[in-house]
């Protein structure tokens, strides 16, 4: 998993002498621009501040002084593609860091990479202690207050930045608006389900809305918003877990957000049930899927972009391995 990160890791020097982002996709083992909504470009906010998030982490966790390098290269790219209004652009046209100001996938302000932004700031203002980082942040927060309408799942990203921010002593003025926000994440589900808000169907990746109620709860002394996490992943992530996945298209990022919200109903409950859980959906990586062959390649360091239909993709792109990195934490935090 590092060591995909690293093979798809590219300097952006518009952004600074040290600035690096990831490349957003590798095909058959070369790098390539992402096309999904027309020519995207090369790298994204989507992709880098979750490495950002990544190496900060991997910098408290271990100590080690190539990860906060990282980290840092990582968070003078995130700076870049801020405007001044405390927006974020997603996309670079190419390494020489053109913005894509205009497409679908790019526009200043779009949900998940502004909310993606602002974790990844909060998360360099606690483990980096970069000065840049805190101004940033509250840009970036000031036009999330501004938005109306946040879908469920964007608004879980917002949450889990307050949450980066008050478990290191960083938010105490945030609590109300952590409280408000999971008030409206657990306000909108049919039944039991939380929904993500953009589809009809609840989709597995990005669905983090039961990681967040779960940890939130336990933060605010608030049972009622475990128990509506715990109530929505009965019904989201655990038939599914207990398949292996059993589904015509998985991607690590299904898998990922599966693993964190049983470790923090794990944590929140204090049910060992979720521990196994968890132990199960992180098999997936290793076999424990339809195809029954791993999706994380050990010898060759990446993870494969999912399974379609049976078959391992043979892509590895930044997001599996970053979210396959979150998943696995415990490995590489050495």
């Amino acid at each position: 998993m590092l060591r995909q990160l690293a093979r798809l890791t590219r300097p952006v020097p518009a952004a600074g002498p040290g600035a690096c982002a990831l490349a957003v996709y590798e095909v058959a083992g070369s790098l390539a621009p992402a096309r999904e909504s027309g020519e995207e470009g090369v790298a994204c906010i989507d992709d880098t501040a979750r490495g950002l998030a990544l190496f900060c982490d991997l910098w408290a966790a271990t100590g080690r002084g190539q990860h906060r390098q990282r980290a840092v290269s990582f968070l003078d790219f995130v700076l870049w593609m801020q405007c001044p209004d405390g927006r974020f652009v997603n996309f670079v046209h190419d390494w020489d860091g053109p913005r894509n100001l205009e497409g679908a996938t790019s526009f200043a302000g779009g949900g998940f990479w502004q909310a993606r932004g602002l974790r990844g700031l909060a998360k360099a203002q606690v483990a980096l202690d970069d000065g840049r980082a805190g101004g940033a942040l509250e840009r970036a927060l000031a036009c999330i207050d501004r938005s109306t309408d946040v879908p469920p799942d964007v608004r879980a990203v917002h949450v889990a930045a307050l949450l980066d921010l008050s478990r290191a002593g960083r938010g105490p003025q945030l609590r109300d608006r952590l409280e408000r926000w999971c008030d409206e994440i657990a306000s909108k589900r049919d039944g039991d389900v939380l929904l993500d808000g953009e589809t009809d169907v609840v989709h597995l990746w990005g669905h983090s809305q039961e990681t967040v109620l779960a940890q939130a709860g336990t933060l605010l002394d608030r049972a009622d918003l475990v128990e509506r996490a715990r109530r929505s992943a009965e019904t989201v992530f655990v038939p599914a877990i207990v398949s292996g996945f059993d589904l015509p298209v998985v991607q690590p990022y299904d898998v990922a957000c599966a693993v964190h919200a049983m470790d923090a109903l794990a944590a929140a409950t204090g049910e060992a049930r979720y521990l196994d859980l968890a132990h199960d959906a992180r098999g997936w990586f290793d076999g424990r899927n339809p195809a029954g062959t791993a999706v994380y390649d050990r010898v060759a360091g990446r993870v494969a972009d999912g399974i379609d239909d049976g078959c391992v993709s043979l892509n590895s792109g930044a997001e599996s391995n970053i979210v396959a990195a979150e998943a696995l934490f415990a490995e590489i935090a050495v």
